[in-house]
């Protein structure tokens, strides 16, 4: 049922509380795709990474070919019926910052005067462990990766950091264009201001300006064209994986105010490891406190989709384990 409900979406962003399944959940949607013939990218934005240890393999920084065909046919889209395949790729937040870091270390030295690059690379420097910094950076490879998959994918699934952290990501989007416009308008002024000291002609200053409007302006265009594709319901849906219990309960109320918020669609609430009902007292009774739960939840939040996934049996390790949780995940679940 919850592969039904994200069929149409190009993007998927799987959250929720610390420790409550997003990374299996998230693993099982995509090999669940995969199943239906659809190239997937699974993307770990968090910086605790279990995408190796969860398919038994590594992964790391690029993306490496997780389940199906070992080398895709070029050009080739989704068919249903035929074998998809799931790549996987796990953003190194350290890497990142530096090659973030490192790309605008280079554009300043080609930017700025001679007698100013000993400042910048300082600069550079207190800014590697200033706030936000990661952020930025690793919503660059969000970025990156939804106009990847816009190219070479028919879906993009992000396991993303516990919720606080993926909120301020999701926030970021729309606060850097903001930011970048802000900048444009003023090098606007600056560089009219200066047209008018110099008059018309070209100089190696009209140059370096010309360059940082570019800059500015492809991300600015890049960081817009995030936010519109996060907020497109027909395009992006965020699933939020809960447990049953009262803490991820609350949590989870309060995600979906903040993302609806933000104008991100929340496509289902995936209830994770659900107790069974019929395996003796104990575990009936924890089933009938999880019902209650669910029920709150369900009043506080009615139009969207609640899906049960049972507590299954052994450890979640490997392909195998994986396609086990996702046939829970298709139409026959409930």
């Amino acid at each position: 049922m919850l592969l039904d409900v994200i069929t149409s979406r190009r993007v998927v962003f799987v959250g929720g509380k610390g420790g409550v399944g997003k990374t299996s959940i998230a693993a099982a949607l995509a090999l669940g795709r995969a199943g239906a013939g659809a190239r997937v990218l699974l993307v770990s934005t968090d910086p605790a990474h279990n995408l190796g240890h969860l398919w038994d393999r590594p992964v790391g920084d690029e993306p490496v070919r997780l389940a199906g065909p070992a080398v895709p046919e070029p050009g080739a889209g989704a068919v249903p019926g035929t074998a998809g395949h799931v790549d996987g790729l796990e953003i190194d937040p350290e890497r990142t910052v530096e090659q973030h870091l490192s790309a605008v270390a280079g554009t300043m030295r080609r930017l700025l005067p001679e007698r100013m690059h000993a400042p910048a690379a300082r600069h550079l420097e207190l800014a590697r462990q200033a706030p936000g910094t990661h952020e930025s950076a690793v919503l660059e490879r969000i970025a990156e990766a939804v106009e990847l998959a816009e190219e070479a994918y028919d879906l993009v699934v992000f396991d993303t950091a516990p919720s606080g952290h993926t909120l301020r990501l999701l926030a970021l989007p729309e606060q850097l264009t903001a930011w970048t416009e802000t900048l444009l308008a003023n090098r606007d002024r600056s560089e009219r201001f200066g047209a008018a000291v110099r008059g018309l002609g070209g100089s190696e200053e009209t140059d370096r300006d010309a360059e940082l409007r570019r800059i500015l302006l492809r991300r600015r265009n890049r960081f817009s064209r995030l936010r519109e594709v996060v907020t497109d319901s027909a395009r992006t849906g965020f699933v939020v994986v809960l447990t049953a219990e009262l803490l991820p309960i609350a949590e989870t109320m309060e995600m979906y105010e903040k993302l609806t918020g933000l104008g991100v669609d929340v496509a289902a609430l995936v209830a994770n490891r659900r107790s069974p009902a019929d395996a003796g007292e104990l575990l009936a009774r924890r089933r009938r406190q999880e019902d209650q739960h669910l029920a709150r939840l369900r009043q506080q939040v009615p139009d969207v989709p609640l899906l049960d996934v049972p507590l299954l049996p052994g450890d979640l390790v490997g392909r195998e384990a994986l396609a086990t949780l996702a046939d829970r995940l298709g139409p026959s679940s409930s």
